[in-house]
């Protein structure tokens, strides 16, 4: 069969991929020292009622595994990762066509991202709280977090792309200078 894909989305594409891994584990960095939330509402975090919303049992939404005797929660993680990847897989297509997307370096995305999801689709959703119902430090956590997991998304995707075709951006000439 053959691809029917443009080579300048195959790569943003695999590029997207790898920057949604490393910028997701970035985002769990960041909450280490700014939990977005109160070990309360943790008990059951967004993505495990998220899952549990869409049909999903408590047991299996608060699966663990364990590492070094440390119960992890997979169903949350899993649910982390693809969303990191959905959205690193969409900055990274649309950053060839619409370089706009990458103001600021992408955290402008971020910030868009927090506000779409947890300002306004989760809370009507009921998966967490309204926004003036969240704490300052819940806002604080992913506002910032969000700015930050794009800025991780855009420096490895500028990287791996110029080290995979071996060119600039696509707005930046081949004859541009090199600065």
């Amino acid at each position: 069969m053959k691809n029917t894909l443009h080579p300048k989305k195959n790569v943003a594409i695999l590029v997207g991929v790898l920057s949604g891994i490393i910028s997701g584990f970035i985002k769990f960095g960041w909450e280490v020292p700014f939990p977005p939330r109160t070990p309360e509402r943790d008990m059951t975090n967004p993505p495990q009622h998220l899952l549990e919303q869409l049909g999903m049992s408590h047991d299996l939404s608060h699966l663990v595994y364990y590492f070094n005797d440390n119960p992890r929660p997979i169903m949350s993680f899993i649910t982390h990762f693809t969303f990191s990847i959905v959205c690193a897989i969409v900055y990274c297509v649309v950053a060839e066509y619409h370089p706009k997307i990458k103001l600021w370096q992408g955290t402008v995305f971020g910030v868009f991202i927090y506000v779409l999801f947890h300002i306004i689709i989760m809370p009507i959703m009921g998966t967490v709280p309204a926004p003036w119902d969240q704490p300052f430090a819940e806002h604080f956590s992913e506002f910032f977090g969000h700015a930050f997991w794009t800025w991780i998304i855009e420096i490895t995707r500028r990287d791996l792309r110029n080290r995979i075709t071996k060119e600039p951006d696509s707005e930046i000439p081949l004859t541009a200078p090199f600065r």
